[in-house]
């Protein structure tokens, strides 16, 4: 299971939002490539960005931020969210040199994007389902639908699609802990591997997710907890491989 540190994105700066509220936001660094550093240096092997200004525009706005991170590490896998709505702006990722991109409003408001991003850009398509009680959010969490999460991952199942992101809004930069069995509800609706987000708190739940990751749970993004100390990714991460 992969420990994947999040960089969020907002003018320029690394921040991180409670609940997903542009309003409520914590700066932790104004140069998020020293960031990025820093959780290279404890062994991620992954990295998770978004674009937070990008979601709310519906159009990438930090992108040479994220240029500039993925020249600096071009072995790492880098995943990017926030304001992906068609195929230009995922080329201009993938030219970069970004491994993933993150579909997350587009795919609950047009499904047939997914597919026809998974079929130009095969390999490389993550689509992020971000749920309130079960129920998809979209347009940066301001908008809450009436379609199951778990439905919507079934609907992706044939398109090719590389990882689910599923995120608990409610427990999102909360310290509350992982929603473990949300998370493992979500893994189990389709055969897409899933990536768990929000709410990861400490080795516990780290632990806790790690304990059912053979049911399709591949990874775990973390975000408040690794910049206020409760969760060491380099710990967190050694934990996963020696299981």
């Amino acid at each position: 299971m992969l420990i994947i540190p999040a960089i969020d994105l907002k003018d320029g700066q690394c921040v991180r939002l409670k609940q997903g509220r542009m309003e409520d936001s914590t700066v932790f660094s104004s140069d998020p490539a020293a960031v990025a550093k820093q959780w290279v240096d404890a062994g991620c092997r992954r990295l998770h960005l978004v674009d937070l200004n990008g979601a709310f525009a519906g159009e990438p706005v930090n992108g040479e931020v994220v240029r500039a991170i993925a020249a600096a590490y071009p072995n790492l896998p880098i995943q990017i969210g926030g304001g992906i709505r068609d195929l230009e702006t995922i080329e201009h990722y993938v030219k970069a040199g970004v491994s993933y991109v993150i579909i997350g409003t587009k795919a609950v408001k047009q499904p047939e994007f997914v597919s026809e991003a998974c079929k130009a850009f095969p390999g490389r398509v993550i689509v992020g389902l971000d749920a309130k009680d079960g129920l998809v959010a979209t347009d940066g969490w301001a908008e809450v639908s009436e379609v199951r999460a778990v439905d919507l991952a079934r609907r992706f199942e044939a398109d090719g699609v590389e990882s689910i992101v599923y995120t608990d809004i409610a427990r999102d930069g909360m310290m509350q802990g992982v929603n473990v069995e949300a998370t493992l509800e979500m893994a189990r609706a389709s055969s897409i591997p899933v990536i768990a987000s929000g709410g990861i708190t400490n080795m516990e739940d780290i632990k806790a997710l790690r304990a059912v990751s053979s049911q399709g749970i591949m990874g775990a993004i973390t975000g408040r907890a690794i910049y206020e100390g409760t969760l060491d990714v380099a710990e967190a991460q050694a934990y996963c491989d020696a299981q």
